[in-house]
């Protein structure tokens, strides 16, 4: 499960968060990087005394460098299956290539195959790790930190994989539920803590 399928949910919200991830992917690293140079969340100082005023604001480097990534990868994707359809003299559209490949009938070489279990293992980038990570990371940039809008971005993941089973057809596989069951986990850890920041700097 990319990207895509959450941004179209998740458009209406393009809000703010700072980005952290355990993804060892390089661009999610990058992704850090550019956070630390462009904070999403700025304080200010409030005219009441002990309070301070929290400005969230679109972390919109990230965002662009998920999104890039996102689409590069999934183009490849794409590009990979299309050119074993072709190579087994099949015709199709969007609709059929997703229903072949749901009922298994696109036949794949053994170095295609290897590459595809590397990348939906534990830790490959299509896996549920580093996807739930890039999720959360992407999460976090469109809101800025804010953790009023985290309920919101949690309805939109939602949302969105409930479009990617539209588009796939039929069921997601195991993968894409273990993806959105690891994903919420993240964004409800994220709340508990977010929320409890946010009641200390009250204080």
């Amino acid at each position: 499960m990319g990207l895509n399928g959450i941004t179209s949910a998740a458009g209406s919200y393009a809000g703010t968060p700072a980005n952290q991830t355990k993804s060892k992917d390089a661009t999610s690293k990058a992704a850090e990087e550019s956070s630390k140079d462009s904070p999403s969340a700025v304080y200010e100082k409030s005219t009441e005394e002990g309070v301070k005023k929290v400005t969230y604001k679109p972390d919109t480097a990230t965002i662009a460098q998920l999104k890039a990534e996102a689409d590069k990868r999934t183009a490849q994707l794409r590009d990979l299956v299309e050119k074993m359809l072709l190579k087994q003299g099949q015709t199709f559209d969007e609709s059929t290539m997703y229903q072949m490949l749901r009922e298994g009938k696109v036949e794949v070489d053994p170095e295609t195959a290897a590459k595809a279990k590397a990348d939906i293992a534990e830790d490959g980038y299509w896996g549920v790790n580093q996807t739930s990570d890039r999720l959360v990371s992407f999460a976090k940039a469109l809101t800025g930190g804010d953790p009023d809008k985290i309920d919101k971005i949690m309805d939109a993941v939602k949302e969105g994989f409930e479009q990617a089973a539209k588009v796939w057809g039929g069921e997601l596989p195991d993968i894409c539920k273990q993806t959105l069951d690891t994903t919420m986990d993240k964004l409800n850890e994220w709340k508990k803590s977010a929320t409890g920041s946010s009641l200390e700097n009250t204080k």
